[in-house]
């Protein structure tokens, strides 16, 4: 960053005594680094950026030069398209509209509600990325990543879902580099203004359609030559709340609404469907009133949770991070009592676990045992021996050989 606004060569040596001895061999690294990708030659004398390079990066973080890095501004005197701009409350209102239909729809599948169903691409995405799955009615199902997925915060959730639709974008063979860029311009765009897409590429503008339907962009109609980002495409790269409000993942103590007693009782400041549909998920819910929903925290609500995929850390990261502001003055803010409670109903269902698999007994000698154990050993397909009863268990992939060895072993010894 340094030598990017430097106009003449600096000596390597003036550059080296900036750098502290810890760091001399990061440093070194880096200088390498640099040169094999030809932003810096391969001196030990003179150090300078390739200017091509050195142009091209000025004008990417500062939005100089004709690269638009930051977005074009949309011309305010546009014939074609005359009305008042979108203001930011109504910019808010579509991100949570749109993101709270996608969240509504995953928290409420096999449960015989019917929500608003997403569109189409936005359910391909969900099934792909594992968080839904196809049952054998051909309806999407929530998977336990899913339930995991929804406990997150938002900008996880987010990024979670730009990630897949990376993977996707490839292989749909758009240039990753334009869909990378693209979401990065939007994370610097300023939330409320309109934005020109004269100036986007053929894979940038497929794009708009996808991000519409998260939530990310605003248009007038899909053939509009402009368009808003909204707050969650402005916060990707922020620490910022993505959303105006709770949305039963949002971030911030100002935004708490739960309240959990020692006697494991939740209540829950909301009336927000989705907030109370994740509740569900491991609380038992009792009462609902217009601003309040009062349930329990018990050793089936968390069970259930548990055989979702949710895990006891999940459950408790998730109350601490939405306690109630009152909540706040305690220490520790949960009580102790319960968080134990909820590890220990954890510990309790992973004591077992369950494998299918193959119990090989009745072995005819231990020789016989043996040899078939240290085979299987081999293969790493040994789930459990016992020496004295001469038997072991193996796992169902490891079935088909150890069968076929013992089969050859047999037919060997009779012919012998």
């Amino acid at each position: 960053m340094n030598l990017l606004w430097l106009e003449s060569a600096i000596a390597a040596s003036t550059m080296g005594a900036w750098v502290i001895r810890e760091g001399k061999k990061l440093y070194d690294e880096a200088l390498s680094t640099l040169a094999r990708l030809n932003i810096l030659p391969n001196s030990a004398v003179k150090l300078a950026l390739n200017s091509t390079f050195k142009t091209a990066f000025r004008q990417a973080i500062t939005g100089g030069g004709s690269s638009g890095s930051f977005g074009v501004p949309a011309e305010k005197d546009d014939k074609h398209e005359k009305r008042q701009a979108v203001d930011i409350e109504s910019l808010d209102g579509y991100a949570l509209e749109r993101w709270e239909t996608i969240l509504h729809y995953m928290v409420s599948s096999g449960t015989g509600q019917q929500p608003t169903r997403p569109s189409q691409g936005v359910l391909f995405l969900l099934q792909r990325s594992g968080l839904m799955a196809s049952t054998h009615n051909s309806a999407l199902q929530i998977t336990s990543a899913g339930f995991q997925f929804l406990l997150h915060s938002p900008h996880d959730q987010l990024w979670d879902l730009l990630l897949q639709y990376l993977h996707l974008a490839e292989e749909r063979q758009m240039d990753l580099v334009e869909v990378l860029g693209f979401i990065f311009m939007l994370s610097t765009m300023e939330l409320g203004r309109e934005y020109s897409t004269e100036n986007l590429s053929g894979t940038q503008k497929a794009m708009l359609e996808d991000l519409r339907d998260y939530g990310l962009i605003w248009q007038r109609k899909p053939s509009s030559r402009r368009f808003s980002p909204t707050r969650l495409a402005t916060t990707l790269t922020s620490s910022s709340p993505p959303l105006p409000s709770s949305t039963g993942t949002s971030s911030g103590p100002q935004e708490g609404f739960i309240i959990l007693e020692t006697n494991y009782r939740v209540y829950a400041y909301t009336d927000n469907p989705l907030q109370t549909a994740v509740l569900n998920l491991f609380v038992t819910l009792k009462y609902r009133f217009p601003n309040l929903v009062v349930g329990s925290i018990t050793r089936d609500s968390v069970k259930k949770a548990l055989s979702n995929g949710i895990t006891a850390d999940q459950i408790i990261s998730y109350l601490v991070t939405h306690a109630h502001p009152q909540m706040r003055r305690n220490n520790p803010l949960l009580p102790v009592t319960v968080q134990d409670q909820i590890r220990l109903w954890e510990l309790e269902r992973n004591r077992l676990k369950s494998r299918e698999g193959y119990l090989y007994t009745a072995f005819a000698s231990q020789a016989d045992y043996e040899f078939v154990l240290n085979y299987a050993k081999e293969l790493g397909v040994v789930l459990w021996e016992n020496p004295a009863k001469r038997c072991f268990f193996g796992s169902l992939e490891g079935h088909a050989n150890i069968k076929g060895f013992i089969e050859r072993r047999t037919q060997a010894a009779g012919t012998s």
